[in-house]
């Protein structure tokens, strides 16, 4: 069974990989040193260039003592971040920038107008064609381009704080722009408010003096109805006879209780009157004078009568004198509440009296009242007019008062204020030698070391077999040949396991049995297969050689793209080929000392490619040899077919050239026991598709021979 090596079966060596880096190092080292000097360089001989910047900050300047406005908004933020953005806009704005460049007279810096110092490549470029003409732009704008190349407006994040910054080649130029934008903004937006300020007087001024007069005209109005309609105004600010008609309303209560109350007490009276009952508990009868003082007298003769009880009889005429004074008290106090009676009773005839004059008059006043409430909407809808009038008069005036004032006094805080002015800078911000040259020495080490690990990789020496599948041993195995059909009667191969020793005799017979080939059948199978690869074993040495060169080179006159790659120790295939064997070869390419470019060389005579022996010492291509594969896989990638010539190898040895389309041939001169032992070992371990063939016949391949189609 013949094990299969493709480029799935490749891993990277890294220990080989990263090695590369060990062997480069001068190499690596010398590039960083190089590019650092050149950045050292450049940054020596570059414009220094100085930065400065200015803080601003958005807030409120108006003091709460002098605030116009008494909206309930008032101490809300002035500007949310929407509104800082767009100051940023305002202070980077090209009014302003105008303003600074006039006013520093920047257009007369080389630095800010480079039509003024025009190097002479500059000026040849000009007139090449290659680059336009600044002097084609205005001058304004030439400033202005300098500038916002240099200006940087940025707001702090999560703050109201604006940050102008600028760079120049003039430390004091630095400082002085960021400055004078700054001051020009804070000025820009005063002038801002004055214009806002005296557009806002000269608009209220004439609406005042329209609004006064439509505000009398209003209350002309209402004056005039309310006389017309006699809606005079009483107490309260209301109606008079809607105030009448309450005070009315009070006063009809007022009688209406009175009376109830008289005929009340009246019935109280009447009742203990006619019932005979005691008088002593209503307050009416008790509040009389005479009635207290009859009662008093009652009280003395009920005191005597008991005194002169307790010493004479009751028919005493002492007793019965007192006993007729005191009846003639009580007839004198019923008689005296017969007239409280009827005084009672007066006075409840007088309040119905009184009440029924209150209730005419009152249902006289309502109609009146009905009346002019319909005539108060009417009023109503009059005063609520010139009253709103009147409002929008008074906050004009309000407004017109502010506004005068500040414009006569000019006091117009703006709503910014730089806390942080720019200075001068003493060092510039660039070039940073000492972090310039670190990032190039380092840059470069880094870049240097992944380009050498790239060509290593690329190049295949970092690359290594993976572990290939061991060969099943073959027991017994028929023979197989190219004339096996022919030869069906073929004994079968000793097993493996058997020592041959085959005499003279049992090698002719071993070779007549499975057959040889020549050059020409050689090339024809090869072609015909489609084989990618052709591997040559040559037991008999050097001499043997001659079999793989003649097959390339017929193949490669077929028209296929051929190379003859030489593993001999001696370069017994590729001297021949080349007239030397001093040309770099296999070896150089896996002591890493040669690309494939420099390895692969034209053979002298055929149109046919060699990859020689080489000239690099074998024992440390050798430590190299697992790099084998990869070149192959390369190489049948590049060529329709690879000739290797193996010189006297085993089966072991060719187990890594061995791949997809892979032809096995012994080359033989004479058929002797040593050939016979190498195709039996062949057979034996994995290959029993081995081929014989002979350059018996062809001339020697270190000349050229008769006809190319001969070989």
């Amino acid at each position: 069974m013949t094990p299969v090596q493709n480029s799935a079966d490749l891993d990277v060596d890294l220990r080989h990989l990263f090695a590369s880096l060990a062997r480069n190092w001068l190499r690596i080292l010398l590039v960083a040193l190089v590019v650092t000097g050149v950045a050292l360089m450049l940054a020596w001989a570059a414009t220094p260039k100085y930065k400065a910047e200015t803080r601003l900050i958005i807030e409120t300047r108006e003091s709460v003592f002098t605030r116009p406005s008494t909206a309930p908004d008032a101490d809300r933020p002035i500007l949310d971040e929407e509104g800082v953005t767009s100051q940023v806009e305002v202070i980077s704005s090209t009014d302003i920038l105008k303003e600074v460049a006039d006013k520093l007279d920047l257009a007369k810096l080389p630095e800010f107008d480079e039509a003024l110092d025009m190097s002479p490549v500059s000026q040849l470029l000009v007139i090449a064609g290659l680059r336009s003409d600044p002097n084609e732009v205005p001058v304004e704008e030439r400033v202005l381009k300098a500038m916002r190349e240099k200006l940087s407006v940025y707001r702090v994040e999560k703050s109201r704080v604006i940050v102008i910054e600028f760079s120049s080649e003039d430390p004091r130029l630095a400082a002085e722009i960021p400055n004078a934008i700054a001051d020009a903004y804070i000025a820009a937006q005063g002038n801002a408010k004055l214009e806002s300020n005296a557009a806002a007087t000269e608009w209220l001024a004439p609406e005042i003096a329209d609004l006064s007069k439509r505000v009398k005209e209003a209350e002309a109005r209402v004056a005039e109805y309310r006389a017309q309609h006699g809606l005079l105004i009483g107490q309260n600010n209301s109606v008079l006879s809607t105030q009448q008609l309450s005070e009315l309303s009070s006063e009809l209560s007022r009688v209406r209780a009175s009376r109830a109350s008289a005929e009340a007490t009246a019935a109280t009276v009447r009742e203990a009157l006619k019932g005979g009952g005691s008088l002593d508990s209503l307050p009416e009868v008790l509040s009389s004078s005479l009635i207290q003082r009859l009662r008093e007298r009652r009280v003395q003769l009920r005191n005597e009568i008991a005194d002169l009880s307790t010493s004479l009889l009751d028919n005493h005429p002492r007793i019965r004198a007192l006993r007729s004074q005191l009846a003639d008290l009580d007839s004198q106090i019923r008689a005296e509440a017969e007239k409280v009676l009827k005084g009672l009773a007066a006075e409840a005839k007088a309040a119905q009296a009184r009440e029924d004059q209150l209730t005419a008059d009152l249902n006289k006043l309502k109609a009146q009242s009905a009346e002019a409430g319909q005539q108060q909407v009417e009023l109503n809808a009059l005063e609520r007019e010139a009253n709103a009038q009147r409002q929008l008069l008074e906050s004009y005036m309000t407004r017109y008062r502010e506004a005068s004032a500040r414009e006569d006094r000019n006091y117009l805080p703006v709503d910014a204020r730089i806390f942080s002015r720019a200075v001068t800078p003493t060092e510039p911000y660039f070039p940073k030698i000492g972090p310039i040259l670190s990032a190039a020495f380092v840059g470069t080490l880094l870049v240097m070391s992944i380009i050498t690990l790239l060509q290593e990789l690329f190049s295949g020496r970092a690359m290594r077999p993976a572990a290939v599948r061991p060969v099943e041993p073959v027991q017994e195995i028929p023979m197989q040949s190219p004339m096996s059909s022919e030869r069906p009667d073929m004994p079968p191969v000793l097993p493996p396991d058997m020592a041959v020793e085959p005499v003279a005799e049992e090698a002719e017979s071993f070779e007549s049995r499975l057959g040889e080939i020549g050059v020409s059948k050689a090339a024809e199978k090869l072609i015909e297969s489609g084989a990618s690869r052709a591997l040559f074993i040559s037991p008999e040495g050097d001499e043997a050689a001659a079999s793989s060169v003649l097959v390339a080179r017929t193949v490669a006159d077929a028209g296929l793209r051929v190379l003859l790659l030489d593993l001999t120790a001696s370069g017994a295939a590729s001297r021949p080929m080349l007239d030397s064997g001093l040309f770099p070869g296999i070896t150089n390419l896996l002591a890493s000392e040669a690309q494939f470019s420099d390895v692969i060389h034209p053979d002298c005579y055929s149109d046919c490619h060699v990859l020689p022996a080489g000239t690099a010492d074998p024992a440390r291509a050798m430590r190299a040899a697992d790099r084998l594969p990869i070149i192959m896989q390369s190489l049948t990638t590049a060529y329709d077919l690879v000739v290797v010539e193996c010189g006297p190898a085993d089966a072991h040895d060719i187990h890594r050239l061995v791949g997809e389309g892979t032809e096995v041939f012994v080359s033989m001169i004479e058929p002797d026991d040593v050939v016979t032992r190498a195709t039996v070992h062949l057979i034996e371990n994995g290959y029993p598709d081995v081929t014989l063939v002979t350059p018996a016949g062809h001339n020697r391949p270190d000349a050229p021979l008769s006809g190319r189609s001969a070989a």
